[in-house]
């Protein structure tokens, strides 16, 4: 540990403790205060390590009035330590707030490496992993759904997603209904006894061919547009955009071939219409 006074970001096993590193064993046994998403959840966590610091509430639902309280410990000298249930603080989990304002104040924040649900999902996946874009969990508005799933249509870059078993058909069927019927897998359990990876094609699912058990934490990745669903008439569009916005046509090319990922030519020879 460091011997000024430090925000650490602890990542914490996502089902097998036995993937928990060795210096976040070291950081959580030195700091003076554990910030925990549930204090009766990582207490076993704690227990099992023998370790006896501190711990309080920290979660969605008191993120603001604790981040405050955090602060002040930091001002007095004191070494925290964030954890969630499972994974990476920050990551569709709390700890967003406090990492800002502990750095709008000047304090050293330290994010450890370690367990996150989404990179063995992607890696195990079978689709892309070269270029991708975690979006975690849908927003629970439908119009904010709709304006979110919209902007990722056209995204070459493979997508995934957090979602509870509960909502999980639901779910795919509204990223069929925007995407269309993509390859997707879908995994549950992960580092855990019974994990399963679930591959195959959206309607697939939704048709019971490949049949989901409902339990556990699913991630679900998707994999990304192919060039050819990329309409001329979008590319025109963007093209014109941007023009508009003062690009030359050789930089507004560049920038399109580079956003979407698809053939110079293609961008070119559509670009000679304008």
């Amino acid at each position: 540990m460091t011997e000024k006074t430090t925000l650490y970001i602890v990542p914490t096993p996502i089902g097998n403790l036995q993937d928990i590193t060795l210096r976040a064993l070291d950081v959580l046994k030195q700091v003076d205060l554990i910030g925990a998403e549930d204090t009766r959840n990582s207490g076993k966590l704690l227990k099992h390590f023998s370790i006896s610091t501190p711990m309080i509430s920290y979660h969605k639902f008191n993120e603001q009035a604790r981040a405050e309280f955090f602060l002040e410990k930091l001002a007095a000298g004191k070494n925290i330590a964030i954890i969630s249930d499972a994974g990476t603080p920050g990551i569709s989990d709390p700890a967003e707030i406090i990492v800002k304002k502990a750095i709008e104040k000047g304090y050293r924040v330290e994010c450890l490496p370690g367990a996150t649900a989404f990179v063995p999902a992607l890696v195990i996946s079978g689709l892309g992993s070269q270029r991708f874009q975690f979006v975690g969990f849908l927003p629970n508005k439908k119009k904010e759904q709709e304006k979110l799933l919209t902007s990722l249509k056209l995204e070459q870059a493979t997508l995934i997603f957090y979602e509870a078993p509960h909502r999980i058909y639901k779910f795919l069927q509204i990223i069929k209904e925007f995407l269309g019927n993509r390859k997707i897998a879908v995994a549950r359990e992960l580092t855990k006894l019974h994990e399963t990876v679930y591959r195959g094609k959206l309607q697939e699912f939704l048709d019971k061919q490949i049949e989901l058990i409902l339990k556990g934490e699913f991630v679900i990745v998707v994999e990304g547009a192919r060039e050819t669903e990329i309409s001329d008439e979008r590319i025109l569009q963007e093209l014109n955009k941007q023009l508009e916005q003062g690009k030359t046509k050789k930089d507004a090319v560049k920038y399109v071939t580079e956003k979407w990922q698809i053939a110079k030519n293609r961008v070119y020879k559509l670009g000679l219409e304008l």
